[in-house]
């Protein structure tokens, strides 16, 4: 059976002696993890280094295995966020290779010219140096984040007094949290931090302190009447598994003092949706979400586009928005027993595709939080019983302009909705016929000859000549429309006028012509 690990937190109440001992802990597991990664860059390995920081730093096998699995974890997304930097910048260089080939033909663009080459020099540069890190499997990692490490350089303007107040700042970052790792093997899922059920059917903690704190503050210290506003009857079916859960444990510090975070593995459960009744397809853009529901034979029953700009908003806001959005989309698959059908999940390519069909977008996709969006909607999704399918989105938005805005009436992100949920129920995606109407994107439409297709080679290859051919077109007709006379009678009428009233009005005669 599938599981999906699901974190709940909550706010603890602590006193002082409670934060120091909590502070003191954060900072021993702290100043192990990077001394274990600085042991790492240097090419040993993690299991190499065990034997001999349990003795030197007086921590448990446990805990050394915590500050492991917490340093492995930051390694793996810097390689994955290192490749896709990697691509990105590929992109862009070739977007401005394209840009500096059309200037070079303009010679009273010689000034555009030069700041291109720059830009695509500047870019090349830092391609490279990615490249020579990952060829060299170098590892940059600035644990306090490099936002305040750069902020010692220009202390006033970032709000410190001293050097010595960046420093304290500094050092309260790095040792604002630490982890602790759990097993389904271990009594309540965790030796280091072990969780009891009260009376009151709220939670007691028992953590674990490293050796070197015992002289001063003990083995161990207690954390009691700890509630979960939301998770806590899954956090106590877990302690009450009989195949046994693991638990694994974030404390961290924040202006208002300590949270803590638990994760637990939650199975899924029996889906409710059905196969073979129609499915909801989901097509997501910079400002909206275009959500249209299908029967089995893959017309539209309903439409809908909900609302979403993640432009201007906070972190807590845009969440909040997002929450609210995928549950409105999860009720909907709910009441109709539907499946729904998304994009696979390659958040740059969605990016580059509405940077580039979206120019008056670019200071929204900034912010564009597309990978969040579909990790609510998944996690909410596997906590319903909601089967949630990917397709290839290729060319759905060019398949839905051509096919079913005209025929279904709708705009081309609800027609790339449609493509995506009959891609899934895979019906054909031949033209419909070899002249049809097409929506301009601005309320308009306009007449497109198709090309000639090949029926030897796939049918993406002939949406890939179209999608070519589009541009061209709507762009001799948006010439057309303005240069096109707005008010064609005005002539007309200026010419008939002086015959009605005079070759020299006065102003009586005006006043009876317009009553």
């Amino acid at each position: 059976m599938n599981e999906m690990m699901i974190t709940f937190q909550t706010r603890l109440r602590t006193n002082f002696k409670l934060d120091k001992v909590l502070d003191e802990y954060a900072r021993i597991h702290n100043r192990v993890e990077r001394i274990l990664f600085a042991q790492i860059a240097k090419g040993r390995s993690s299991a190499s280094c065990k034997n001999e920081f349990l003795e030197k730093y007086q921590i448990t096998a446990r805990q050394f295995n915590a500050c492991r699995s917490s340093i492995d974890g930051k390694i793996s997304a810097y390689k994955a966020s290192q490749e896709l930097a990697i691509a990105n910048l590929k992109r862009q260089i070739e977007s401005l290779d394209k840009q500096i080939e059309k200037f070079s033909r303009k010679p009273s663009q010689e000034k555009v010219l030069h700041h291109k080459k720059r830009r695509r020099q500047m870019l090349f540069d830092r391609m490279a140096s990615r490249e020579k890190d990952q060829k060299n499997k170098t590892i940059r990692l600035c644990f306090g984040s490099n936002k305040l490490f750069n902020a010692q350089f220009h202390l006033k303007k970032n709000g410190f007094a001293s050097f010595e107040d960046w420093k304290k700042a500094w050092n309260a970052k790095r040792n604002s949290e630490f982890f602790v790792l759990g097993s389904k093997d271990e009594s309540s899922g965790n030796q280091t931090c072990r969780a009891r059920v009260q009376p009151n059917e709220k939670l007691s903690f028992r953590l674990r302190l490293p050796q070197a704190l015992e002289i001063q503050y003990g083995k161990y210290i207690e954390l009691s009447d700890v509630s979960f506003a939301y998770g806590h009857e899954k956090i106590l079916a877990a302690l009450n598994h009989p195949a046994g859960k693991a638990l694994s444990y974030r404390f961290k510090k924040d202006q208002k003092g300590w949270r803590l975070f638990v994760s637990v593995c939650q199975e899924e459960i029996e889906s409710i949706t059905q196969e073979g009744i129609g499915v909801i397809g989901l097509d997501l853009n910079v400002d909206h979400v275009a959500c249209v529901e299908t029967d089995r034979f893959g017309n539209v029953i309903s439409k809908e586009n909900f609302p979403w700009i993640s432009y201007g908003k906070s972190r807590n806001q845009l969440k909040a928005n997002t929450g609210d959005l995928c549950k409105k989309i999860i009720d909907k698959a709910k009441n109709t027993k539907k499946p729904i059908v998304i994009e696979k999940l390659d958040f740059q390519e969605k990016k580059s595709s509405l940077q580039e069909n979206n120019k008056k977008f670019a200071r929204l996709l900034s912010s564009f939080a597309y990978s969040l969006f579909f990790g609510f909607l998944s996690a909410r999704a596997f906590k319903h019983g909601i089967k949630v399918h990917k397709v290839n989105p290729a060319y759905t938005s060019i398949i839905g302009r051509i096919n079913y805005t005209k025929r279904y009436g709708l705009s081309i992100h609800l027609a790339a909705a449609l493509c995506i949920a009959r891609r899934y129920l895979q019906f054909s995606e031949a033209p419909c016929s070899p002249h049809v109407i097409i929506s301009d994107g601005k309320e308009s439409h306009v007449a497109f000859a198709l090309p000639a297709r090949n029926r030897t080679k796939h049918v993406w290859y002939f949406w890939a000549q179209v999608k070519k051919k589009i541009p061209t077109v709507l762009a001799a007709h948006y010439r057309a429309m303005k240069n096109r006379s707005l008010s064609p009678s005005i002539g007309s009428c200026d010419r008939k006028l002086p015959t009605i009233i005079g070759e020299n009005p006065t102003r009586e005669s005006l006043a009876t012509l317009l009553g």
